[in-house]
């Protein structure tokens, strides 16, 4: 159990888990006020890019060197890592979400915070572990301004706020899931 402890504040998952917890509630607040109207995914993704973002600095430990020499094969700790912090994303937005105003489906925040966490995991075999989150906020950033979702390439380049059912949605947060789990438990993060 010890081990775990260490490795929750090498990985600064106390602190990761507070923003992440915060902002949720600030942006749940903002839902409440009428910050959107019913059904829009905007305020939902806000949260899950939020708390991918936050947690995206866990990533990568405070001294490669050390973190080279633990006994326990890194590639499956790696991907436990990616997956569990996108559990706890998706549940946070929806223990918020059960308190208060309902912002989006289940299965949109499976997949958006899926999605997101393969795009933080990618970001830091690319970029290190402090820069894991530029990806997304780009990717977000761009998707909140990207012309309708019209044509296949618009619908993949605004997945995050496509509705649940869209297969373009789904299919490029699967992939991105996916792919980027695996490059960041192979690769690890960027030195």
């Amino acid at each position: 159990m010890r081990w775990l402890t260490l490795y929750a504040r090498s990985r600064q998952i106390p602190a990761s888990l507070a923003a992440v917890v915060i902002s949720a509630v600030a942006v749940g607040a903002l839902a409440r006020d009428g910050g959107g109207g019913p059904g829009d995914p905007r305020l939902p993704v806000l949260v899950l890019a939020t708390g991918a973002m936050a947690v995206s600095i866990g990533l990568s430990g405070q001294d490669l060197a050390l973190d080279r020499t633990a006994a326990i094969r890194w590639v499956p700790r790696r991907a436990a890592h990616v997956l569990l912090c996108g559990a706890v994303v998706g549940t946070v937005l929806l223990t918020v979400q059960a308190m208060g105003e309902d912002m989006a489906t289940t299965a949109f925040v499976v997949r958006d915070s899926a999605g997101l966490m393969g795009l933080v995991a990618l970001g830091a075999v690319l970029s290190g572990g402090q820069y894991a989150w530029t990806l997304p906020f780009a990717w977000l950033s761009f998707s909140f301004f990207a012309p309708p979702p019209t044509s296949a390439p618009t619908q993949v380049a605004s997945w995050m706020l496509l509705p649940p059912g869209t297969a373009a949605g789904t299919w490029t947060a699967l992939v991105l899931a996916v792919a980027g789990t695996a490059a960041y438990a192979g690769a690890g993060p960027r030195r």
